[in-house]
Formats: structure tokens, sequence, C-alpha cells
């Protein structure tokens, strides 16, 4: 008998492009109703309770009743991480952006955003380059947190959970926009939190874009000698 996971029920999930873009718009990690999940992608109220029954059912989302109100959001930080994995892999067909104002939101997601609970973009990645560069991230047999980098996560005040989960301390998610990983995890997810806690990022109110403060540029360059 094949005892090998079934990967094609996941594929046929995301092979629906309406299923697709709920699961990209998710990313920002709030929970959404299914009304905004039908607005978003442009379908039939009775279409979108459909593909979120599937999802729901196939596990990548997770759904929230309040009353009379169905909220949904991704299962877990991995269903995240294969969301923007396939988007890096994936051909680019975007319409061409001809406003200005679609240029810099672009722009502004490709320099930094969050991937659900990590940051990701340019300045995601120059973090995770930094860390590498400084001994406290190795990737001989797969990215593992170095000695050097438990220490240096205590040194900054980066505090990770005190109960453990399956969640792995440390993994790579490969950039949508830079092609090449971010840091994700444990670690990836409390270096993000912190981050916003000390005010070094600012988040955009509506995308998944966020900022890098003077604050953020100063303690970067003091912890990383990262120059943004």
């Amino acid at each position: 008998m094949d005892t090998a996971p079934d990967l094609a029920a996941v594929a046929r999930l995301l092979a629906d492009s309406t299923r697709a873009r709920i699961c990209w718009a998710l990313l920002d990690r709030r929970a959404w109703t299914a009304t905004e999940v039908a607005r978003h992608a442009g379908v039939a109220a009775s279409t979108a309770t459909e593909h979120l029954n599937l999802l729901v059912r196939g596990n990548l989302l997770t759904e929230e009743r309040q009353g009379r109100h169905r909220y949904v959001r991704l299962a877990d930080p991995q269903v995240a991480d294969l969301v923007e994995t396939l988007a890096a892999l994936a051909p680019n067909r975007a319409a061409p952006v001809r406003s200005l104002s679609g240029v810099r939101r672009h722009e502004a997601l490709a320099r930094a955003r969050t991937c659900y609970d990590h940051l990701a973009g340019e300045v995601g990645v120059a973090i995770t380059d930094a860390m590498t560069e400084r001994g406290l991230l190795d990737w001989q047999q797969g990215v593992r947190l170095t000695g050097d980098g438990a220490v240096w996560l205590a040194e900054v005040g980066i505090m990770l959970p005190v109960v453990r989960t399956r969640r792995p301390l440390v993994r790579s998610c490969l950039d949508w926009t830079e092609r090449r990983p971010h840091l994700a995890g444990v670690v990836g997810a409390a270096l993000c939190r912190h981050a916003f806690e000390s005010a070094w990022l600012t988040r955009d109110r509506s995308t998944r874009a966020v900022s890098v403060t003077d604050a953020g540029r100063n303690a970067l360059s003091a912890h990383l000698s990262l120059t943004l």
C-alpha cells in the first residue's frame, strides 16, 4: 500500500484561482468574514462559501463563529509559508501596474512586508543575510540557529515562546519578490514581533507593507551592522 502523503489533495485546493486568491489575501493574518472574502475574490457570497468550506475541510483555513458571523483565517504559519513559497515559484501573470499609487504599493510590498507573522521582502532577506554573515544562522544542513545566534537573541531582548510547538525553531521561506530565502519559524516570528513592539517597524493600514523607522534603522545598524 502506498503510504506517501496525499500531496495532490493540497494541490487541488490551490489549483483553483479563486481559492488561491483567498489564501493569498489571508497572508495578512487577519480574520476575514465570508462577505469580505467574496468581495475580494469577485465572486458571489454563495460561491465564496463553497470555496471556504473546501479550504476549511482541507485544513488550509480555520474558522471561528461569533453569533451569525463566520470568520476565516489561515490555519497556521506552515500554510502561510506554503502560499508564499508557491508565489515565488509561480509565473508572474499580473496585469501591468499603470497608476502611480499602484506602483508605490507594489514597491512598498517588495521593500518590506509581513509574510503572516514574519518579515519578508528586501528588508526581510537583508536581515537574514546579515544574521548569516555574523554566524547567527548556519545553512550547511538546512538553516539552524547557532549558539552565537541564541546569545544574540537574548542580548537584543528577543524572547522566544516558553511553550514549544511543532513549529520549527528556524526555517527558510522562499521570498515571493526577492526569490531568495527569508527567515521564518519561531525565531522569525519572534524577531518580527520584537521589531513591532520596539517601534522598529510601522504597518501600512491597507496592505501587508511595513516601513522601517529611524529607530529600526539605528537598531539594525547596531545589532547587525545592517544599513538600510
